[in-house]
């Protein structure tokens, strides 16, 4: 038997809706910088959520409630963030985009949207989720990727970083990368992939996992620049990982710097595959 869901304080069937009733998926990019987060907050802060559920709500003439695919922190940007409503209003899908995107403030912009059905979930039904970190390792910050970026002057070494990361692929125990406000029950996650590359003065670093811990990309570079810097040995990464104690790693890197770039589903849903990003490594990777 399938679990009933909810829509605001209904409750409704997960494998059929009622009459009228359809499910939407959209995919949205945003600039953490304007952000209190992803998730809207009781102190009316603005959040991501709070902007794109008000907009939609404007449009739909009824309460809208998104479910997201992951939720970013303050300063935390995404390209490919994934998410679904549910509705009573019938709207083709360029209604959405245009109709939503003239009610959001400064900062967020819906890409795609389309219809889905019902046993889709943005959350549940992802396969993976992937985050790209990006450095810009030259002498002098940028005037122009202030907040898009983050700045480190230092010369990084990507080999030894490489080196580095391949003790964090797999499953393993990764109490020690993330952050203590974190509310996960089990720290247990799985990398399923870790890319580095140079490109030009960027580095970017891509994380591709099923599921991540608080704070456990933003974690997962401070140690792995502490490397690349000569700070740290290379074998100093799985001596983190081994202690499960957070005491153990280095500085957790700026919200700057993150995006999360791309959520994977079951071809089935069809859904549409922008390009990662971010836009000043596009082309290049």
């Amino acid at each position: 038997m399938s679990k009933p869901y909810k829509r605001n304080a209904e409750v409704v069937d997960h494998n059929q809706f009622p009459g009228g009733m359809q499910r939407i998926a959209l995919g949205i990019e945003y600039n953490g910088s304007f952000f209190r987060g992803f998730q809207s907050q009781p102190t009316g802060v603005p959040t991501v959520q709070q902007s794109i559920e008000g907009a939609l709500s404007t449009i739909c003439d009824e309460p809208i409630t998104l479910a997201c695919a992951g939720r970013t922190d303050t300063g935390v940007h995404a390209t490919n963030q994934v998410v679904h409503f549910d509705t009573l209003a019938l709207r083709p899908e360029k209604a959405w985009l245009r109709g939503a995107n003239t009610h959001l403030p400064e900062g967020v912009s819906i890409r795609w949207a389309q219809k889905v059905p019902p046993h889709f979930h943005s959350r549940f039904s992802a396969r993976s989720r992937s985050y790209r970190y990006v450095i810009y390792n030259v002498a002098t910050q940028s005037a122009l990727m202030k907040n898009l970026v983050t700045w480190d002057r230092r010369r990084l070494d990507v080999d030894a970083m490489i080196e580095g990361s391949r003790s964090l692929l797999g499953e393993h125990n990764f109490n020690a990368f993330r952050g203590a406000d974190c509310q996960a029950k089990n720290p247990v996650r799985r990398i399923n992939e870790i890319d580095i590359q140079r490109v030009d003065d960027f580095i970017v670093i891509e994380v591709k996992a099923t599921a991540f811990l608080y704070h456990m990309v933003r974690n997962i570079v401070g140690v792995l620049s502490a490397v690349a810097a000569s700070e740290k040995p290379a074998e100093w990464v799985k001596a983190v990982l081994d202690s499960q104690d957070r005491r153990c790693g280095g500085v957790t890197a700026p919200a700057a710097g993150l995006y999360l770039v791309q959520i994977e589903y079951d071809p089935i849903f069809n859904l549409p595959q922008p390009a990662k990003g971010p836009y000043m490594i596009n082309g290049f990777l």
